[in-house]
């Protein structure tokens, strides 16, 4: 979404990250002005889905830039109102689909009755909103909530090969013979 919006260009996002602009443009943007169906609405699952928010966001950005007869690549007047509303929306989607998640885990004594945790980690971490929607969820279902400073919440691979590191150290569920393994890079 940032890309599309080009976020690079707009003067307070130029050395953003994508998340990070959308977020920092968001604070000063009225999320009802633009309003995105939430996705997976249909499904009663705890999977997570973002094609159809991403979809309906492209549309509604080409729209917008046909009413303010602007090109592609231009910034919208009402970015920031464009991201508080994908900022919203994908905030939702995580919290309606981790409540599911976190009730099914309950009901099924998946975990403790006591001194449940969510733990949420990666760059969707860094982001306040969601962070803060999330404790909320924790604190009305009693659990606790665990996150990295946000200077660590950065992208997921990072801590899986992080991850990695410290199994082959500890020596647990590491292959040590590769000889029969076939890679097939994409």
């Amino acid at each position: 979404v940032a890309r599309r919006l080009s976020l690079r260009k707009h003067p307070e996002c130029h050395s953003m990250a994508g998340g990070q602009a959308i977020e920092h443009l968001a604070q000063t943007g009225n999320q009802e002005r633009v309003v995105f169906r939430l996705p997976m609405k249909q499904y009663r699952n705890c999977n997570f889905s973002f094609s159809g928010l991403l979809n309906l966001v492209n549309n509604a950005i080409a729209q917008k830039e046909k009413e303010e007869g602007i090109q592609e690549g231009e910034i919208l007047s009402c970015v920031e109102d464009v991201a508080a509303a994908v900022q919203h929306a994908a905030a939702v989607h995580i919290m309606q689909r981790t409540c599911r998640a976190m009730l099914f885990c309950t009901r099924n004594s998946i975990l403790p009755p006591k001194n449940a945790t969510l733990v949420v980690s990666g760059g969707v971490a860094s982001n306040q909103y969601i962070r803060k929607g999330l404790q909320n969820l924790a604190d009305a279902n009693d659990f606790a909530l665990l996150c990295p400073p946000p200077r660590l919440c950065t992208d997921n691979g990072v801590m899986i090969a992080w991850n990695g590191i410290e199994r082959l150290r500890a020596g647990l569920g590491v292959l040590h013979r590769t000889d029969d393994i076939r890679y097939e890079p994409k």
